[in-house]
C-alpha cells in the first residue's frame, strides 16, 4: 500500500457501540457562529454522554475570553476519551453514507490526508489545494486546540473531480460485504448517517489506483487543457478549509523539532478527512451570502455607489449587467448589478467593497451566512445583506486550477445541518 499517497488508509478510532450517535456526533465548530441558542441546545442534547462536542471549541464562544480554559478542558477530555471511550478501530477507510434533508445520499471515504501534499500558501501547486482563500487570522484559535492535543476529529470534506466515478462509488456498490461500524440519526436535525469499515487489501489497492489515476498528468491535461503541463491537482478542499490549514500550520511547527526519520512517520503529519465526488448529485454547492451588522441600509447603498464610482465598477439597478446580486435591508430589497466588475466572480467584487466599507466604519461587522431564509431573518433584525447568485459546481475545480483559489467563503456545500459532523477520531500524539 502506498503510504506516500496524498490520501491513505488510517487507524481510525470510534466510540464504544453503546454510545448513541445522536449524542456523539456534533456539527462543525464554524457553524451557527451568530446563534448561541443552537450551541446551548447541542450541549443539552449531548449531556450525560461522551460527545465530540467536548472535543471542539465552537467559534461562537471565541470572543468570551475563556478560550484558554476551554482548550485545557478539551485536551483533558481527549486523554480520557482515548483511554475509555474510543474502544473500536478501523484500519483502512470508513465508507460513509449521509442522507441529506432532500433525501439524497452523499457518499464519502474517510481516510488521512498527507499534510506534506497540501499547502495554502498563495501560488503553490501541491496535489491537495484549498478551493478558497485561507484567512490566516482564523487559524490560531484552531491551532490552540490542535497543539498538544492527543486526538483529532475532522469536519474536513475534500472533493475529487471524478466524473467517471472511479474512487468512491465502486466501494459503495460493495457495502453489503463490509462491516457496518455505525448508523443512526445526528443531533438537532442533522439527518441520517451510516459508516462501513473498508479494510480488505484488494479494496485498499483499488482506492489507491483510482486516486493515482485522478492525480495523473494525463488526466489533468485532458480535463484542463488551458492549464496543460501544470502540476496536477488531485483533491480540493470543499469544506473545513481552516481546519486543514490549522493542521498544516501545527505540523510545520512540530516538524522543526523532529529528526528527518521522525518526520516520515509522526502521526501529526496526517489529518483525517472525508473525500467526496464533486459530480455526485448529492453534493450541492451554494453561494455564501454576506451580512453586515451595526449599519444603516441607506448608508451602505450610498457607500456602495461612491465605491463603485471610484473603482469604475458601474453599479446600476436591475440584473441586466454582468454581476448581479440582491442588497436587502430591514425594509427594502433591491437587485443591483456591476457593469464593469473589479473581480472575476460577483463575490470577489462585493468583498472588495465590504473591505473598503469596514475600514471606514469601525462599528460594522460582517458575517457569512449561506442559507437564504437565515439571511432574510437577520435582515429583519437590522442586518444588511448581500445575497449572491447561484454557484456553478463545474467552476470550482476550474477556478482553483486557473485562478489559484476562489475568494474566501465563496460557496458552501449544503445547509449547515448537512455539513460533515465529527464522528471518527485519530491519535495525533506519539
Amino acid at each position: 500500500m502506498n503510504n506516500t499517497s496524498c490520501f491513505s488508509p488510517a487507524h481510525i478510532l470510534l466510540p464504544a457501540e453503546n454510545i448513541p450517535l445522536e449524542k456523539w456526533g456534533c456539527i462543525a465548530c464554524d457553524q451557527f457562529t451568530s446563534d448561541r441558542e443552537y450551541w446551548k441546545k447541542a450541549a443539552q442534547t449531548a449531556s450525560g454522554s461522551p460527545s465530540t462536542l467536548n472535543l471542539i471549541l465552537p467559534e461562537v464562544y471565541l470572543e468570551d475570553g475563556d478560550a484558554a480554559a476551554r482548550v485545557e478542558t478539551i485536551h483533558k477530555t481527549m486523554d480520557e476519551y482515548a483511554q475509555n471511550v474510543l474502544t473500536r478501530a478501523v484500519d483502512g477507510f470508513v465508507y460513509v453514507e449521509r442522507t441529506e434533508q432532500s433525501g439524497r445520499v452523499r457518499q464519502g471515504l474517510v481516510g488521512k490526508i498527507d499534510l506534506e501534499a497540501y499547502s495554502y500558501i498563495k501560488g503553490s501547486r501541491p496535489a491537495i489545494r484549498p478551493s478558497e482563500k485561507t484567512v490566516e487570522s482564523r487559524i490560531p484559535p484552531r491551532m490552540a486546540v490542535r497543539r498538544g492535543a492527543a486526538l483529532e476529529t475532522p469536519h474536513v470534506m475534500m472533493l475529487a473531480d471524478d466524473p467517471d466515478c472511479t474512487l468512491i462509488e465502486p466501494i459503495g456498490a460493495r457495502k453489503n460485504e463490509l462491516r457496518k461500524v455505525y448508523e443512526g440519526e445526528l443531533m438537532l436535525g442533522g439527518g441520517h448517517v451510516a459508516g462501513w469499515a473498508v479494510e480488505d487489501p484488494a479494496l485498499l489497492a483499488q482506492i489507491d489506483k483510482a486516486l493515482n489515476g485522478l492525480g495523473s498528468q494525463e488526466a489533468f491535461d485532458a480535463k484542463y487543457p488551458e492549464a496543460k503541463g501544470a502540476r496536477p491537482l488531485t483533491l480540493a478542499v470543499g469544506d473545513g478549509n481552516h481546519s486543514l490549514a490549522s493542521a498544516k500550520a501545527c505540523w510545520e511547527e512540530l516538524k522543526k523539532t523532529l529528526t528527518p526519520e521522525q518526520q516520515k512517520n509522526h502521526p501529526a503529519r496526517w489529518c483525517l478527512a472525508e473525500v467526496c465526488n464533486v459530480h455526485s448529485p448529492a453534493i450541492e454547492i451554494e453561494p455564501i451570502h454576506r451580512v453586515l451588522f451595526n449599519v444603516d441600509c441607506g448608508a451602505v447603498l450610498l457607500a456602495l455607489i461612491t465605491w463603485s464610482d471610484a473603482n469604475m465598477a458601474g453599479i446600476c439597478f436591475g440584473n441586466a449587467k454582468q454581476q448581479s446580486f440582491t442588497l436587502a435591508g430591514p425594509h427594502v430589497s433591491n437587485v443591483l448589478s456591476f457593469e464593469d466588475p473589479v473581480a472575476p466572480l460577483t463575490v470577489g467584487t462585493i468583498d472588495e467593497f465590504i473591505e473598503y466599507f469596514l475600514a471606514r466604519h469601525k462599528e460594522a461587522r460582517v458575517d457569512y451566512v449561506h442559507d437564504e431564509p437565515a439571511v432574510r431573518a437577520l435582515t429583519r433584525q437590522g442586518g444588511v445583506a448581500f445575497l449572491l447568485p447561484p454557484f456553478e459546481k463545474r467552476d470550482l475545480f476550474k477556478g482553483v486550477v486557473l485562478g489559484g483559489v476562489l475568494p474566501r467563503k465563496t460557496f458552501s456545500m449544503g445547509h449547515a445541518e448537512e455539513k460533515r459532523y465529527y464522528i471518527e477520531c485519530r491519535k495525533i500524539k506519539e
